[in-house]
């Protein structure tokens, strides 16, 4: 529970809803497709499962605003007690609180009904992601999907891997073991308008254009709680500017007796490092493959003799991504 919902004194997403979320788990079967579709096959009825009821944590005064708002709840809401007691509701429930309680603090005749109402808002929307977006599986048990693309390349380079909660700086590993990539430049990641990177790495830039620390940052505070879609930018090399995108696809539990990280797909091959970024790249697929070209044979040397740019093997990558990349910091 962060520091807020402490102050605000109005939930606590603690033991009671852990374990919820467990049973919650355990009783719904998440999988992810190829294109990351997140589906549930329900082991309960439906009829079952839109009666399951969830516990929220709410001082007197907030159920008493609600009881206002929701007079049919009012027995549910254990009016006669005093300090903060369990409440337990529906999905459905508390999706329907959400939708209503908006409107009434607008409505509301005092400061301090407004200022209940307000967490009530924030207690529900808390719930409802937990309940029904990553918070049904266990943080241990969370496997996290993504599909990296290398932008401004056609046809396109890309991998699909499967990780554990990390930091962005062990991300950061993961696509360049995934991609083929040597980690011989500098990278950062881009996620909505704030930059992440490594401190150490990028020196004065990281204080002269507020970047935050890739080091410390876990995947888990970043992505959305819902589970939803989302993607954000990777840049690795600022001479070539090697671009991808970086598509959260979903969350699953983790398979039994199965390791991670783990590249589940891609296809074609990774660019030669310092070949010139994309436009660089066209120009030596040329060269390579036209015997007449005038920088044929140089370039086939300097490549190392032959190189197939439809060649991809996903096993080789996820060997890459279980072996790691040497750690700099050690060896400097």
């Amino acid at each position: 529970m962060n520091a807020r919902n402490n102050e605000l004194g109005c939930i606590e997403f603690g033991q009671d809803l852990s374990l919820l979320g467990k049973q919650r788990s355990d009783e719904t079967t998440m999988t992810l497709g190829h294109q990351g579709e997140v589906s549930g096959s329900s082991m309960m009825s439906e009829r079952k499962e839109h009666d399951r009821r969830f516990p929220v944590r709410l001082t007197l005064a907030q159920r008493i605003v609600v009881a206002e708002v929701f007079p049919k709840f009012s027995e549910r809401l254990r009016l006669d007690e005093p300090n903060q007691r369990i409440v337990s509701l529906t999905l459905d429930e508390l999706k329907v609180i959400c939708k209503k309680v908006a409107p009434a603090i607008r409505q509301a005749d005092s400061g301090m009904t407004r200022t209940s109402l307000r967490h009530v808002l924030d207690i529900t929307e808390r719930a409802v992601e937990h309940f029904q977006g990553v918070g049904v599986i266990p943080a241990r048990e969370r496997i996290y999907q993504f599909k990296i693309t290398l932008k401004d390349i056609k046809p396109p380079i890309w991998r699909r891997i499967q990780v554990r909660d990390c930091t962005l700086d062990k991300l950061h590993e993961r696509i360049q073991t995934a991609m083929g990539w040597t980690n011989s430049h500098l990278h950062h990641f881009q996620i909505e308008d704030t930059l992440y990177g490594d401190p150490w790495l990028l020196d004065e830039n990281f204080v002269e254009m507020n970047y935050k620390d890739s080091m410390v940052m876990m995947l888990s505070k970043i992505l959305p709680k819902s589970g939803k879609r989302f993607h954000f930018e990777y840049e690795y090399d600022f001479g070539d500017s090697w671009w991808h995108q970086v598509l959260f696809e979903g969350c699953l539990r983790v398979e039994p007796g199965q390791r991670y990280p783990l590249c589940l797909e891609g296809e074609r091959a990774c660019p030669p490092e310092d070949v010139g970024g994309t436009s660089g790249y066209e120009e030596f697929l040329v060269s390579v493959a036209d015997p007449d070209d005038d920088r044929h044979q140089e370039r086939l040397e300097w490549i190392g003799g032959s190189f197939d740019p439809e060649n991809f093997d996903p096993e080789k990558a996820t060997k890459r991504m279980r072996r790691g990349l040497p750690d700099w910091r050690k060896m400097a």
